[in-house]
């Protein structure tokens, strides 16, 4: 069995990840830091708001259940992509709308959904989302995954 991954960024993770963890064929969740500077941040440290890291969720899915683009569906539905560096009470960098593409396929159907997205009118104001090369995805620490989830049990 192959599994894809996707990586977003959409504001604090505990939602996020929680938003992805259920769709139908998604097989892992993970939350964590990408897209800044720092080997190994912390929690503490992505708070600072000083290593460029977002708080991201590394999503494992089979792609025979979901594609791509469906998850990109569900990104866009779980946040606002139009407030920059911010997420409701959550402000700074490190909650910005970001999707982390790990190919050229991901980065093209990413594309093609972010032009979609603006041209839907759905929006207001100017979609902010960044699209950017996935590099390293550090994880964050283990009290963070599945927060919500396990605030519920």
């Amino acid at each position: 069995m192959t599994h894809e991954i996707a990586v977003f960024a959409a504001g604090c993770f505990w939602g996020v990840e929680e938003s992805f963890r259920t769709l139908a064929g998604v097989v892992s969740t993970a939350v964590g830091y990408t897209g800044g500077t720092l080997d190994k941040p912390s929690y503490r440290d992505v708070c600072s708001g000083r290593t460029g890291h977002a708080e991201a969720v590394r999503i494992g899915f089979d792609p025979g259940l979901t594609s791509y683009r469906e998850l990109l569906e569900s990104f866009w539905q779980c946040h606002d992509p139009t407030t920059l560096n911010r997420q409701g009470l959550d402000i700074g960098s490190q909650y910005r709308s970001a999707i982390f593409y790990a190919d050229e396929r991901q980065k093209q159907t990413a594309e093609e959904s972010l032009s979609r997205q603006r041209a839907s009118g759905r929006y207001r104001q100017s979609i902010v989302t960044e699209i950017s090369p996935l590099a390293a995805f550090w994880l964050a620490e283990p009290e963070h995954q599945q927060y919500l989830a396990r605030r519920r049990t």
